[in-house]
């Protein structure tokens, strides 16, 4: 007997046993890879250029800025230190391992849904990442706010623990596309209206609201609203998550992150559920963009003239004249649901700041509009967005310079 086999001899036989195979664990850290990207755990855990989940990317709140941590696997700045037990509680009630409640910038509201088999699957894939010896910053939060007992009347407010429960009455392919949208795909958190308090109403759930600090609004995915997903095929919806782009619309800003470090990796069938799901949410009542009143349509009138020959000029050799588009790279404007929203925020954002939507898999090489910030005025780009918003059958309140400035002077801090 070579000595060499002496320490595994002398281990009972019980713990043997329990040692996981090396096949059985490089599939299960695959699968928790799949699962952290599922859950789009690098956006925040990770300062671009910077090694992965090395932590202390700034997250720039109403409140003061917050800091994610390191969560490699190093025993004294990450998690090297944890257990899985740990690391489900963690998730699962929003506390950290010593205890500590956690701010909801980190989405536990969401990923308190997730089963304990996924979160023991992305825990061994975390594990896996190389260790970065790297210290968290401190949260600089303006008083009261880093006062963490505050939070416990937050969790009573917003947070209700528990796993995702399937709806019997639905299909399988529903609920895995439930559970994946509510869970750690955490999409509510960006298209729910969040008040004052930094919480949202479940009532609320996706029916869109500006995103705190990033002056983008992520529009109402119910079915017959803003992004309206009730009137579109299945096929749009998938093409639009897994690749950026869809004969219906094309993702921009912080949904092409979302797009890019996430849902391109995900499997078809899994897009497939998500996109079943989203279509099935239930419907609002409709919602007129424009308030009838004769000064708000004075003013549509009066900057439409303009407008025209500006979108002539700059924007009709993409889009088109009569505003259709060229699918799928060039996304019409006539008809188009997120260009009549309420809120004229990402139409102003795409005229100053332009945007290319996400490189992916399925779509490498993204066709992408160029900025005209240094092109246009604040009244030029006011009035060729009030232009598209209401010309072709759109109908929906003038844009007036002042949001454009504002949004024009926010892109420059």
């Amino acid at each position: 007997m070579r000595l060499a086999y002496l320490p595994v001899l002398l281990l009972p036989v019980a713990a043997v046993l329990a040692q996981p195979r090396p096949a059985a664990q490089a599939s299960l850290v695959e699968r928790g890879k799949y699962l952290a990207q599922a859950g789009d755990c690098i956006a925040c855990h990770t300062v671009p250029g910077a090694k992965i989940f090395s932590g202390n990317r700034a997250m720039p709140t109403p409140f003061g800025t917050l800091y994610a941590p390191n969560i490699t696997p190093d025993p004294e700045t990450g998690i090297g230190r944890w257990s899985a037990d740990d690391f489900y509680k963690m998730m699962h009630t929003g506390r950290g391992r010593d205890g500590k409640l956690l701010y909801p910038a980190m989405p536990f509201a969401s990923y308190t849904k997730v089963t304990r088999a996924d979160c023991d699957a992305i825990f061994a894939y975390l594990r896996s990442v190389p260790p970065v010896r790297q210290k968290t910053r401190e949260h600089d939060l303006r008083f009261p706010y880093n006062n963490r007992n505050l939070l416990i009347g937050w969790r009573t407010l917003y947070f209700e623990e528990g796993e995702y429960q399937p709806d019997k009455s639905k299909s399988a392919e529903w609920n895995r596309g439930a559970y994946l949208v509510a869970g750690l795909g955490h999409c509510a958190m960006c298209h729910t209206p969040i008040n004052a308090l930094g919480g949202s109403s479940e009532a609320e759930a996706f029916r869109g609201g500006l995103i705190p600090m990033q002056n983008w609004y992520a529009p109402s995915l119910t079915s017959n609203k803003e992004a309206g997903l009730g009137t579109w095929r299945i096929e749009d919806i998938m093409a639009l998550l897994q690749t950026g782009v869809s004969n219906r619309g094309t993702v921009y800003g912080p949904m092409a992150e979302v797009t890019y470090n996430s849902l391109q990796y995900m499997s078809d069938e899994d897009i497939r559920a998500m996109a079943v799901y989203l279509k099935s949410l239930p419907s609002d009542q409709p919602v007129q963009a424009t308030p009838p009143n004769a000064p708000q349509r004075a003013d549509v009138a009066r900057l439409f003239s303009e407008g025209q020959g500006i979108y002539a000029r700059q924007c009709a050799s993409c889009h088109g004249a009569e505003g259709r588009g060229k699918l799928p790279h060039y996304p019409p404007l006539a008809n188009n649901q997120s260009i009549t929203m309420t809120s004229a925020v990402n139409p102003i954002r795409m005229v100053l700041n332009g945007g290319y939507p996400p490189g992916t898999r399925k779509n490498p090489m993204p066709y992408g509009m160029p900025p005209f910030a240094q092109e246009l005025t604040d009244a030029q780009i006011a009035a060729v967005v009030t232009y598209i918003r209401n010309a072709w059958g759109n109908r929906a309140g003038a844009v007036n310079n002042r949001e454009v400035n504002a949004l024009r002077s926010a892109s420059l801090d």
